[in-house]
């Protein structure tokens, strides 16, 4: 089997065994377990906070100690068996730490897969630029099987998805010892011990133009982890609404998302030429804008006529992500030393899913309950607010599933709390918006279309 196809494999389980739970994983806890939204708030911030140390400690010992394929096999391992003890927990407090131990040992392989695949590539003399969006865009793929086979399983809310996430990782752990020799870059002897430690990497925040960059990635980070940790959820919850009940979008709310997926693998191949046409700068501006746009069709759709813009919002979801991770990743690979490179890509998994997913996970779950979950103690303002009428037969039900009783009087023994969809997405475009802006006026950086091919390992 040829490099690029061993890669190609590799990149199809990284992200498989992330994509059989991600997206879904909202419904496991809302829908399964009925736990808070401050809580869920806290799941997705466990990916932020082994992103803030997990990344750059790998990077670390995979440039100056171990094998990167092999320090990825074992993570990989490791993040398998924290899966299937997952289905085991019972409580929501116990489960965010069980998903911590999950993301210290998922989280930094993201970064080791773009530098395994990057020295690979480059030590059979491929073009980066050229060689790398193909072969990324299988993980994409890998992430649209794993939501499909989660979802028409009929597994989107069950403990199931973290057991099909866990087998799919140990076959992955076990492959990649079988991947090219990726050794330590930064092996020197007499180092320093800010070098013995491998902390040269820290050094690049000095250097403003790679700092700003950095600050931006942090921000623009945290409008992905609130992407991840709504959109499903937002979807399935159309089924509160009676004339959304049966819609083709509340029974496949999973596979409706993994359009997103879709529309990623056709932007991943245009990379190539938006970076030599446009620059980083402007390819991260677009994926900014995109932004704004994903959350701001979300703010108006609906199931039945504001289904194009659900559909819409999807397709843009792919400019959005691969422009900013993969452009990211391809900067800091076009302007990091190579004996460091490791240890950049961490700063970067650092910065994004590290500070950026505790900054948009910790927030938005305090945010959506504080301003934007609505408390209706009558069924007369629930009706208003699921456009229905008082009387309707699936409003009834859905009183009656809370555990609710309702009073003759309409009132109900206990308050129901619904989220302000329409609202939370137009707070995230407008944050979306805030940054784009601020990043034109602000990062200041000269297109170089010979910048990657320049690269060497």
């Amino acid at each position: 089997m040829g490099i690029k196809n061993r890669l190609v494999a590799m990149s199809f389980f990284q992200f498989f065994v992330w994509g059989a739970w991600l997206i879904t994983i909202g419904n496991y806890w809302f829908n399964t377990k009925h736990w808070d939204s401050t809580q869920f708030g806290l799941v997705f911030g466990t990916m932020g906070i082994a992103s803030v140390f997990m990344p750059t400690i790998t990077g670390i010992v995979a440039d100056r100690w171990v094998n990167a394929e092999k320090l990825y096999g074992v993570l990989h391992i490791l993040y398998a068996v924290v899966l299937f003890y997952i289905p085991q927990v019972t409580d929501p407090g116990t489960f965010v730490y069980v998903m911590l131990a999950a993301m210290c040992c998922y989280m930094p392989t993201i970064a080791l897969s773009n530098s395994i695949s990057y020295t690979a590539l480059k030590n059979s003399s491929y073009d980066v630029v050229k060689a790398f969006p193909p072969i990324r865009v299988w993980g994409t793929i890998g992430f649209i099987v794993a939501m499909w086979i989660t979802n028409l399983t009929g597994n989107k809310a069950s403990a199931y998805q973290f057991y099909i996430a866990g087998i799919a990782a140990v076959v992955l752990g076990l492959y990649s010892f079988t991947l090219p020799k990726c050794e330590p870059q930064n092996t020197k002897a007499n180092a320093s011990w800010f070098e013995a430690l491998g902390l040269e990497a820290f050094r690049l925040f000095s250097v403003y133009k790679i700092a700003l960059f950095f600050i931006f990635s942090m921000f623009l980070g945290a409008a992905l982890q609130l992407t991840n940790a709504y959109g499903d959820v937002f979807l399935d919850e159309f089924k509160f609404f009676p004339k959304y009940a049966e819609s083709f979008v509340v029974e496949y709310s999973t596979i409706i998302m993994s359009i997103s997926q879709v529309s990623e693998t056709l932007f991943i191949l245009a990379i190539p030429f938006f970076l030599r046409r446009f620059g980083i700068k402007q390819v991260m501006l677009i994926s900014m804008l995109a932004w704004v746009l994903r959350f701001g069709l979300f703010a108006y759709s609906n199931p039945t006529d504001g289904l194009w813009m659900i559909i819409l919002s999807c397709i843009v979801y792919g400019m959005a992500f691969d422009f900013f991770n993969i452009s990211g990743s391809l900067f800091v690979e076009t302007t990091t030393p190579a004996k460091i490179r490791s240890s950049a890509q961490g700063l970067f998994m650092m910065m994004t899913n590290g500070f950026g997913a505790i900054i948009g996970s910790f927030t938005s779950g305090w945010m959506i309950d504080r301003y934007f979950t609505k408390t209706f103690t009558d069924a007369a303002s629930l009706a208003k607010f699921l456009e229905t009428e008082e009387t309707n037969t699936k409003l009834l039900e859905f009183v009656k599933d809370q555990k609710i009783s309702l009073a003759d009087d309409g009132t109900f023994s206990n308050a129901i709390m619904m989220k302000d969809w329409h609202n939370i997405w137009l707070a995230f475009a407008v944050y979306s918006l805030v940054i784009a802006i601020a990043f034109a006026i602000l990062f200041k950086h000269k297109h170089d279309p010979k910048a990657v091919e320049a690269v060497s390992h």
